[in-house]
């Protein structure tokens, strides 16, 4: 049970409930909390000021002034018009992720609803039922507008459901009993950064374990490549202080440790004196994608711990207009992550080139195969490596330079974040099938070198692999080898069971 109070929550809050189906509720300094800031707006309704999203219209119509009697219709409009996204639905777990997040900013107590609102969502969550949310519509402007109203919508009793089987059906026909807004409660239902938050909370925690399973599958690859364990060695990266660099050093070269094959050429003189920069410079590049994983991960943490709303409701009895839903710090740092993920897939797939090609390989048989002609090994696998590299270079593109101005010039400059941590996940994805064709050609390689024996970690990822891959030989359907390969990367069992055998990675 996750339980949310008026300070908030933390990522790892936010990953069991969007993730594992965690249950939640509401704390009672949150009840609190947003019960007094729910009395200055009902405060504000019986003096009749004019208060943006209170008594005015929203955006460009914010000067038109709504009678007292039409405010709730006013709420339930905005939800209406705002819900206009387009195209596949988001999955399951960002939506999940983006409820959380707007019930957190709710029980902060500055955004003026009623705490029935906040326990509606709640409730929505619990019930495990998934408000259908486009994948287009948020310019990451006064947040992420389109997403969130989809999923108000499915609070006030209207709009789409997403169904265990991926259909979509009415709210009304998913058993959602629905609510009726009162003033400034639609507003402060949509006017939030949760969904490229949830995204980039989510990224974070998936690049943290593909960025250590990199070092594993370089690793790897050093050893089937008759490379040299020295360039990992601590003095070396001590005398460059990059934090990120000293810990995947440290992660390769204690996976090389205790490897008979490192050991068959370390004192040959005529083996090659340095080895090639995607192999030596590996460290360099993974290192300095975890510190760019740092930041994100900082922006991230403080966003957790915002405010993020307009207007807000401050405690002196003020409600004042902000543009703190502006999302150019995850934007930032979703395209800052993804041009670092997309780094560690490309030096990956020069390590699988470079493995593949008999002219610097080091004596493996070309494209890893036995028999070269008839058979042509992993060949199309590197294709596939080197065409999702391609893809997500075109996706370290950066969204968040992308503005365009909306709503009569009014939101005349807007953050593009929900684009940015959109594609952040997908180059992620990409990158773990990069892995997954490193991790099968490192085994082949080492497989290739018997009957010279790699290090502990390497005989445990070969004895792994070699369940779903077999040894070398005739050519096989190799997609679903492909596919299994993925799923060992993206899972944590292969990195548990080396940390058992080489000790605890970074």
């Amino acid at each position: 049970m996750i339980t949310i109070t008026a300070s908030g929550i933390s990522p790892d809050d936010l990953i069991a409930v969007a993730r594992a189906n965690a249950r939640v509720t509401l704390a009672q300094d949150a009840l609190d909390a947003m019960r007094a800031s729910r009395a200055i707006v009902d405060d504000i309704e019986r003096n009749g000021r004019p208060v943006y999203g209170v008594s005015t219209g929203f955006g460009a119509l914010a000067n038109t002034f709504i009678a007292p009697e039409r405010r709730a219709e006013l709420q339930h409009a905005l939800i209406r018009s705002h819900a206009a996204g387009v195209g596949a639905p988001m999955p399951r777990e960002v939506v999940r992720a983006m409820m959380l997040l707007r019930i957190r900013s709710l029980a902060m107590g500055r955004s003026g609803v009623r705490p029935e609102v906040a326990q509606a969502l709640v409730e929505l969550l619990n019930a495990g039922i998934t408000p259908w949310v486009p994948e287009h519509g948020s310019l990451g402007a006064s947040g992420d507008l389109a997403p969130l109203a989809h999923c108000a919508l499915v609070l006030i009793g209207e709009g789409w459901v997403l169904a265990k089987d991926g259909t979509r059906v009415s709210a009304l026909d998913a058993g959602v009993s629905p609510i009726e807004l009162s003033s400034k409660e639609g507003l402060a239902l949509i006017n939030g950064t949760d969904g490229m938050l949830g995204m980039l909370l989510m990224a974070i925690e998936d690049a943290a374990h593909l960025f250590t399973m990199a070092d594993v599958t370089a690793a790897l690859s050093i050893e089937a490549m008759l490379g040299s364990d020295r360039p990992f060695m601590p003095e070396l990266h001590t005398i460059r202080p990059h934090p990120g660099q000293a810990a995947s050093a440290a992660n390769i070269h204690r996976l090389l440790q205790g490897s008979p094959i490192m050991d068959s050429h370390r004192d040959d003189l005529a083996h090659a004196v340095q080895d090639a920069y995607s192999m030596r410079c590996a460290p360099q590049v993974a290192g300095a994608a975890r510190d760019t994983l740092e930041f994100a991960a900082t922006v991230a943490g403080r966003e957790l711990r915002s405010i993020v709303d307009n207007p807000v409701v401050l405690t002196d009895g003020r409600v004042e207009s902000t543009g703190n839903f502006h999302g150019a710090p995850l934007g930032f740092a979703a395209d800052y992550l993804a041009i670092a993920a997309a780094e560690v897939g490309a030096i990956a797939e020069r390590r699988v080139d470079r493995l593949l090609d008999v002219s610097r390989s080091r004596e493996l048989p070309p494209f890893l195969t036995p028999d070269p002609g008839v058979n042509s090994g992993l060949m199309i696998a590197q294709y596939t490596a080197a065409g999702i590299v391609a893809e997500n270079r075109r996706l370290a593109a950066p969204a968040s330079v992308d503005s365009l101005p909306t709503s009569g010039m009014q939101e005349d400059h807007v953050s593009m974040g929900w684009a940015a941590t959109r594609k952040l996940r997908t180059v992620l994805d990409n990158l773990c099938s990069i892995l997954a064709v490193e991790l099968i050609s490192a085994v082949r390689g080492i497989q290739l070198r018997a009957p010279l024996q790699p290090s502990p970690a390497g005989r445990l990822a070969v004895a792994t692999v070699e369940r779903f891959a077999g040894r070398p030989g005739p050519d096989v359907f190799l997609a679903p080898v492909m596919e299994a390969a993925r799923a060992l990367v993206w899972s944590r069992d292969l990195r548990k069971e080396i940390e058992a055998t080489a000790g605890p990675l970074s």
